[in-house]
């Protein structure tokens, strides 16, 4: 009876045994899943480490999976999966050679929202200003640099905290509170009735036993003292006020500083100067100029036949267009022209690409499109790279002759000067002509005066008479 006994609960043991085996396996491919989503979405976070540490043990106690599971709560989980999908924009590439730039704007502040490709700040280098885009739409959650501050490549630059748009736009900013109300004023006691009036009685004479010494009279307050004469005896002195201010010079300023005085200790200068008669272009410009607006919806200008003239006068002459590399001349067969644009920053010199093939009104459309983007301060740093010869139009301010300065690494540079009346010779007889004088500065290095003199003589020859162009003389 005893053995039967003993064999029947040994029976029941081992069913009770497959039977909790068989419901841990088909517990744990369940309880594994979900140890793996709690360990992903608390990884994060401080308070999870915990839980993450107690459910990879799960697989081997189902139970304590479950108990971690209802004690999770919610708001525990919605902060670790918003705290993951923050993100940190890096200060993008500003270009070759950039390494950091001045944070000279933020258009976006904390808590706003930013769509995609909307701009977040704009950055200021040596060469150009970069605008900086978010790359997602979401809601500005950081700022890491304040305005004024330099921003390195790849450096942290904002934070954002990814999403669409709020229902209403960006929230407004909540209004001050209401100012609360000032306590009404106390009325004025009203004054007692009058008393009767005591009768007068004589206050009783006290004489001191001493009187006191006299208090001495305060010293009448001192007049400044003022020369009459003082303006006569110094000539040139005038009143007024003598102050100064000192001004941090912005990144391109301090870059065009440095590249000038690079220029003059670098090339051998010289300049060379001719005048041109700018009487039949003046004649050929206003003849087609409504023209060509009509056709084109292009102004026509001045320049663009100067740098055709130019380039013609390149081809002839390959070594103004040429520059040294160590112990190499370098000889460009293409003409990149510079374009000296004057902005509120500095100079800038957009380069007009292959004016060899592009025609006088292609050109002057390419000079009107960056001088646009010059004065919007919009030019890309492709607009600036480059270029293999420069011209610069300081007659536009009413320069009447000066000497520029070579734009590195280029060997060469044309300078244009106001149009005036003036008397010249003409087939014998004096006439008032409308007059430029121009200035070709070069490096005497690679360029010889015989050269640039032949060079200006052309440019001179070609704007004196513009059909010279259509018939490649």
């Amino acid at each position: 009876m005893t053995v039967q006994a003993a064999s029947v609960v040994r029976a029941a043991s081992s069913s009770v045994a497959a039977a909790a085996a068989a419901a841990a396996r088909s517990a744990a491919p369940a309880v594994m899943a979900s140890s793996r989503v709690l360990t992903a979405r608390l990884a994060t976070a401080a308070p999870a480490r915990a839980f993450s540490a107690a459910a990879s043990s799960s697989v081997r106690r189902p139970a304590l999976a479950a108990q971690l599971a209802q004690s999770l709560k919610p708001s525990m989980l919605a902060g670790s999966v918003r705290f993951m999908s923050d993100k940190v924009i890096k200060t993008p590439s500003m270009g070759e050679s950039i390494t950091e730039g001045t944070l000279t704007k933020w258009h976006k502040q904390v808590g706003e929202f930013v769509a995609r490709d909307e701009q977040v700040a704009t950055i200021e280098t040596d060469k150009i200003d970069v605008q900086v885009n978010s790359p997602e739409s979401g809601k500005i959650l950081e700022l890491f640099s304040q305005e004024g501050d330099t921003v390195s490549v790849g450096g942290n630059l904002f934070k954002i905290l990814p999403g669409d748009a709020p229902a209403g736009g960006n929230a407004a900013p909540p209004a001050p509170p209401a100012a609360a109300p000032k306590p009404a004023a106390a009325a004025p006691p009203k004054p007692a009735a009058a008393a009767p009036a005591a009768p007068a009685t004589p206050a009783p004479l006290l004489l001191p036993l001493s009187l006191p010494a006299a208090a001495a009279p305060k010293p009448a307050a001192q007049q400044p003292v003022t020369f009459a004469s003082e303006a006569d005896n110094l000539p040139g002195y005038a009143p007024g006020a003598r102050t100064e201010r000192r001004v941090k010079m912005n990144r391109m300023r301090m870059r065009i500083a440095e590249r000038l005085k690079e220029s003059q200790n670098t090339a051998a200068s010289l300049t060379t100067f001719n005048e041109v008669d700018m009487t039949n272009l003046i004649e050929f410009r206003n003849k087609y100029k409504d023209l060509v607006l009509e056709k084109h919806g292009v102004k026509l200008g001045f320049m663009s036949p100067f740098v055709k003239a130019a380039v013609h006068a390149l081809k002839e002459l390959p070594a103004v267009n040429a520059r040294i590399e160590g112990d190499q001349i370098v000889y460009n067969d293409f003409m990149d022209v510079s374009v000296a644009v004057a902005t509120p920053k500095g100079l800038v010199t957009p380069v007009v690409r292959n004016c060899e093939s592009l025609s006088i009104v292609q050109v002057e459309a390419a000079i009107a499109a960056l001088g646009k983007k010059a004065r919007d301060g919009a030019l890309s740093l492709e607009d600036m790279t480059g270029g293999t010869f420069t011209i610069s139009n300081g007659g536009v301010f009413g320069s009447l002759m000066g000497t520029p300065i070579i734009n590195q690494p280029q060997s060469a540079i044309l300078g244009m000067h106001a149009t005036k009346e003036r008397a010249v010779v003409v087939n014998g007889q004096v006439v008032a002509r409308p007059m430029m004088y121009l200035a070709l500065t070069y490096d005497h290095r690679i360029i010889d005066g015989r050269e640039a003199t032949t060079f200006l003589v052309k440019v001179k020859e070609i704007i004196e008479d513009p059909r010279r162009l259509l018939l490649d003389l």
